[in-house]
């Protein structure tokens, strides 16, 4: 009788579990995403930071961020805006993802113009820039994971995570079906917009800016640590591109702008320097990441 009783016991309390587990929303991706694994990973600001330089050789682009962005003035709370965005839409439970989204909606309503290097109108609810925008980012957090990341991914794995990518990207209304969702799309993605990019006095300022952010009080702190990120940030882009954007270097200087971070990498989970991405990020980022992790262990 003891014995059955622990039996029912124990089926009651997994059952229980099943039904709290069944009842978490996990968000639009959930736990056992490859997304988690590579956004999750602490060297995705060097791909955020990747992909804010491969953004601003895109004309149109650059116009809205140029005409539109205060980021000379306030860099660290615009990093901290758009590192809120990717961590609640990928990692956020589905409210916090579709509110994250359209918060973002309604300040792109307010960006459009005349880019004075084509001279061709801009929009940023325009669904070629928005797939710009998500497309590089996506692909610069995934180029960051190979480099630092804990284990390889597979071919699978890599169109799995791309895959994933168009259900976020779609959140800003983007038809899905035009977001690229696979290792081979990417690749003719990028091919296609090619011809496109070019390097303006606007994109060599904003590359700039990442590369050698100016000192200011708030951000004093972070000089050093940022400045390494940047420079590895910079080893991960491809060659064509950075000759384009003007920055290219010898490839031993790559190799020790990414060996430089990675006693970084392993150190954000000391006590001190684990605080660093709070510092950059925020509290509300912060919440969510835990949040996240939590529910990472639970799964």
């Amino acid at each position: 009788m003891a014995t059955s009783a622990t039996n029912a016991t124990s089926a009651t309390n997994a059952s229980n579990a099943s039904r709290a587990s069944e009842r978490t929303d996990h968000g639009l991706l959930g736990p056992r995403s490859v997304a988690w694994t590579v956004l999750g990973h602490p060297m995705s600001l060097v791909g955020g930071l990747r992909a804010l330089m491969i953004q601003a050789l895109h004309p149109l682009a650059m116009a809205g961020v140029a005409q539109h962005s205060d980021y000379e003035r306030r860099s660290l709370d615009r990093l901290r805006r758009t590192a809120y965005y990717v961590t609640a839409t990928t990692f956020g439970d589905t409210a916090t993802a579709h509110a994250a989204a359209e918060r973002v909606k309604r300040v792109h309503s307010r960006i459009h113009g005349v880019d004075p290097v084509t001279g061709r109108p801009y929009s940023a609810t325009d669904p070629d820039t928005q797939i710009w925008v998500h497309c590089t980012e996506w692909h610069s957090m995934l180029a960051a994971y190979r480099v630092f990341g804990d284990r390889p991914l597979t071919e699978q794995q890599q169109d799995l995570y791309f895959a994933e990518g168009a259900i976020i990207g779609s959140l800003l209304d983007t038809p899905r079906e035009r977001i690229p969702a696979s290792h081979a799309e990417y690749r003719a993605y990028f091919e296609a917009v090619r011809p496109r990019l070019c390097l303006s006095e606007h994109s060599r300022k904003a590359i700039d800016f990442v590369l050698r952010p100016p000192v200011e009080r708030d951000t004093l702190h972070l000089q050093g640590p940022m400045r390494l990120f940047a420079s590895a940030a910079a080893a991960l882009i491809p060659r064509h591109l950075r000759r384009l954007a003007g920055i290219d270097r010898p490839r031993w200087q790559d190799a020790l702008a990414i060996a430089a971070v990675r006693p970084l990498c392993a150190a954000l989970t000391l006590p001190g320097v684990r605080a660093l991405p709070r510092a950059v990020f925020g509290g509300e980022v912060h919440a969510i990441a835990i949040q996240a992790r939590r529910l990472s262990r639970a799964g």
